[in-house]
């Protein structure tokens, strides 16, 4: 009897564990990110990272910047998507990114690569500037300066304000 037990807690134990590494898929996480961003009146901004990127983290970082957070919060519903993971972290990534990746034409963009839809789902922008390279974390003046072009095509009320903090936070100090 206890044999059955310790191995019934073992097997437990291990689908537990197998359920909080698997990551969801990218059509439940668009989903969710659909009915909140309908509900809050939003825009969905979609960032596609690895684990490995440091561009990605840095892009995290800035978003989530004290003095940027609110503005980000207020305006986007935030849907990171792992893609691209190295073999021994594919587990991290979300089923489906890559197909998502593509359908945005962002597959051969580097990371990050980010795609801001509507609430319906509808692309309104993305991290391609005018020349076609990506964005990627905006960093140099003239990036940011594109970011802030495609951020106010998003945002109905960005302001002034929104634009300086943008670009103090984004940009790279010499």
């Amino acid at each position: 009897m206890k044999i059955k037990v310790l191995a019934l807690f073992v097997v437990a134990l291990f689908a537990a564990n197998t359920q909080i590494e698997a990551q969801e898929s990218t059509t439940a996480l668009l989903e969710k990110a659909q009915a909140k961003a309908k509900k809050e009146n939003k825009a969905i901004f979609v960032k596609f990272e690895a684990s490995w990127c440091g561009w990605c983290h840095r892009m995290t970082k800035n978003m989530k910047a004290e003095s940027t957070k609110k503005f980000f919060q207020d305006n986007f519903v935030s849907v990171p998507v792992v893609v691209f993971e190295s073999q021994k972290n594919k587990n991290l990534e979300n089923p489906g990114s890559e197909d998502l990746v593509k359908k945005y034409k962002g597959e051969k963009a580097g990371l990050p690569f980010w795609v801001i839809l509507d609430s319906d789902l509808n692309l309104i922008t993305d991290s391609f500037d005018p020349s076609g390279q990506n964005l990627g974390c905006p960093a140099s003046k003239q990036e940011v300066k594109e970011f802030v072009k495609k951020l106010k095509k998003t945002v109905a009320s960005f302001s002034k304000k929104d634009e300086k903090m943008i670009l103090k936070q984004f940009t790279i100090k010499d």
